[in-house]
């Protein structure tokens, strides 16, 4: 895609950081490290935030804030999801299962598929932590009621808690409820919308505000406290000035709209998420100049995002708690911008289930550095425990990267698994350091309906599918034996 150029870029993160920098001045002594010893835990999760941000090197976006935690810290490059999608993701997560366990697949709260589930959370209230939780951390508000120390804080942004704030966008919302008032999405409006508005007139600005209120009332204890930011998620609404950031004359629709050559139609979506939003076409392709609005207000929302990121941060600085802070920050998945001709998550393409992942963590001795290592998010939940001196719950399906938060460059594992269905038909998918293969058959069944293979040596993009070549007979073969080890219920 086109980059802004340099010159313009660094002004305008100037400019963002001089607009935001109205914390005040950092105290002589405050917020000693609670005197148990313990290290805190700040958890930040955001929604649908695709690894296209500054820190990253993608410099036509403008993220100064997850830049810096970034520069503390360390860029996870080939961090994947187990699922691309939000529920599924964040229950894999914080249990430490794969989304195969209980079903968790099938999207519901953790504790209906696993009701006797250790999350981390609740490993971290077990230890002597005081745990809260603001904004969009699990999926389903049902699973915020084990674990915490008080109620979750959900803020209501936007017109009546609908995150709409524009005359315009109000007045659509309300001609959709009332067209269809048994719809189970309420309040379909635009797909985006640009308001000239403070941060907090929006949902995660006051969640900002709320997790600067829980740093200065809990740094003299030990805390592990979980921010989620809604933005980048659909509607990709979020104030002027973070729309005014970009210029619409320098954004390129995706170079790549088709599906990949030979890709079988279980890997391909319809983006049904999307559609549902006012004026976008009910079938068939976006408008390149819608296309680029989408694109302008997906990194608008990003943004918007890394400034409440910063807020945040300049506060845990502020407080002198830095120094005995562990920052893990992540999204749930990825997200596509038209590329392959589609929109959203909800497959296990590359842009999928690559997320973003950076971890920063009190003694670590490569920080600043990157890591090229694959990793999965079912490892976050052991590397927190490694991290704060806790002991691993037997259950875990990850492995701790704690590892190399020291030594980024030292020999890790040789693959990374994520999986999606279709029905009944699953897509069991493994990353290696040069394909990605992935098995589409019934669950529980020992056919293979449709196989795919993408060489990222000379395919980056997953543009053709050349699993069915002959040459690539003994690397498929491998690769299925690695999808069968990596997933228990995949029957021999």
């Amino acid at each position: 895609m086109k980059t802004a150029p340099l010159h313009r870029r660094e002004f305008m993160a100037a400019a963002l950081a001089s607009l935001l920098a109205c914390a005040p001045g950092r105290p002589e002594s405050a917020g000693a490290p609670a005197a148990s010893g313990k290290k805190n835990v700040l958890f930040i999760a955001v929604d649908d935030l695709r690894p296209h941000l500054g820190c990253y090197g993608h410099n036509e976006v403008i993220t100064p804030n997850m830049d810096r935690l970034a520069a503390r810290g360390m860029v996870f490059e080939r961090a994947y999801c187990q699922m691309a999608i939000c529920m599924a993701s964040r229950a894999s997560l914080l249990s430490g299962y794969r989304p195969d366990k209980g079903e968790i697949f099938k999207n519901g709260p953790l504790y209906k598929h696993v009701p006797d589930a250790l999350p981390l959370n609740q490993h971290f209230l077990n230890h002597g932590y005081e745990t809260v939780t603001i904004g969009k951390i699990y999926h389903h508000k049902s699973d915020e009621r084990r674990g915490w120390s008080r109620e979750a804080f959900h803020a209501k942004g936007g017109w009546t808690g609908r995150g709409y704030l524009t005359p315009e966008a109000v007045a659509l919302v309300r001609e959709f409820d009332e067209k269809h008032p048994n719809a189970s999405r309420k309040g379909m409006g635009p797909a985006c919308e640009c308001a000239d508005v403070p941060d907090n007139a929006y949902e995660d600005g006051l969640a900002a505000d709320r997790a600067v209120e829980e740093l200065n009332r809990l740094q003299d204890r030990p805390f592990f406290l979980a921010v989620g930011f809604h933005k980048p998620h659909l509607p990709f609404n979020a104030p002027k000035k973070y729309w005014d950031l970009y210029r619409e004359e320098d954004i390129r629709p995706a170079d790549n709209p088709y599906a990949p050559k030979n890709a079988p139609k279980d890997a391909l979506t319809d983006w049904g998420e999307l559609r549902g939003y006012h004026g976008i076409p009910e079938s068939g392709p976006l408008p390149d100049d819608l296309a680029r609005r989408l694109i302008h207000a997906y990194r608008a929302c990003v943004s918007y995002t890394d400034a409440q990121i910063g807020r945040v941060l300049d506060e845990l600085d502020r407080l002198n708690l830095r120094e005995n802070t562990i920052v893990v920050l992540w999204g749930d998945h990825g997200w596509k911008l038209g590329e392959h001709g589609m929109w959203c998550k909800h497959t296990n393409f590359e842009l999928d289930t690559r997320s973003t992942l950076l971890v920063s963590a009190p003694g670590m001795k490569a920080p600043g550095a990157r890591t090229r290592a694959l990793t999965e998010f079912v490892d976050v939940y052991p590397t927190l425990c490694d991290l704060a001196g806790l002991e691993k719950p037997a259950h875990l399906e990850g492995a701790s990267f704690a590892p190399l938060l020291d030594d980024p460059a030292r020999t890790w594992k040789g693959a990374a698994y994520s999986q999606y269905p279709r029905g009944t038909i699953m897509g069991y998918s493994v990353r290696t350091e040069r394909h990605r293969y992935t098995e589409w058959r019934r669950i529980g069944e020992k056919d293979v309906k449709a196989r795919e293979l993408y060489d990222h040596e000379k395919d980056p993009d997953e543009n053709q599918n050349v699993a069915e070549e002959k040459e690539n007979r003994e690397i498929v073969e491998r690769h299925g034996e690695l999808l069968k080890r990596g997933f228990a219920t995949i029957p021999r």
